[in-house]
Order: C-alpha cells, then structure tokens, then sequence
C-alpha cells in the first residue's frame, strides 16, 4: 500500500508571517544606558503619578452620572428632540467629558517626557 505525503495549506499571509518569524528570532529589550534608564524611570514615575486624578476624574464621571441622574428623576420626563434628556446624559455626555480628559492627561505626559 503506498503512503501519501501529507502537506500543509495555508494562505500566503500565513507563510510570510511564519517566515518573518525565523528571520527575526527572539525579542530582548533594548539596554539604556545607566543615565537613560534613571531619567525614564523618572519619567515613569511622574507620569504614574500624573496619571491618578485623570483616572480618578474618569471613574467619577462613569460611577457619578448614574448617581447623579438618580438624584434628578426629573430628567427622564423632560424631553429634548422627543428623547429624555437622562438619555442624552447617559448617551452623549461622557464621550466628550472623555475626550477632553485624555488630551489633558496626553498634554501633561507630553509634558513630562519634555522635561
């Protein structure tokens, strides 16, 4: 009985990818040098810290709006284009609130790593 010869089959992409693989071998992380390493643990550092009332402000912006909204029950029966306006609160509020936070907390850390 003759034995067939199993092959596989893949999409070129696949073989590319598995080529670019052998090609690369094993990632490492680059060394600094002993001042670089200072100033970007430094930069870590700041920015960790920097970083805590944009994440504070954004968790009072997601964890407050319900609270908020449950303060005013007043909001689901006034209307603004036939939609409750608690609605719209929920719906279209926080996405700018966010948007606006990020380039705050993006400007501070910009800020840091230019210092």
């Amino acid at each position: 009985m003759p034995t067939t010869r199993r092959s596989a089959v893949m999409s070129p992409q696949t073989r590319l990818a598995h080529s670019r693989r052998k090609l690369r071998g094993r990632w490492r992380m680059p060394r600094l040098d002993p001042s670089d390493a200072d100033r970007a643990l430094r930069n870590y550092r700041l920015q960790r810290k920097l970083g805590l009332p944009a994440l504070l402000l954004l968790f009072g912006l997601l964890l407050g709006l319900p609270v908020a909204l449950a303060a005013a029950p007043g909001l689901t029966e006034l209307r603004l284009l036939d939609i409750p306006v608690s609605w719209l609160v929920i719906a279209v509020l926080p996405y700018p609130a966010m948007v606006l936070l990020a380039r705050w907390q993006l400007r501070r850390a910009e800020h840091i790593e230019d210092s």
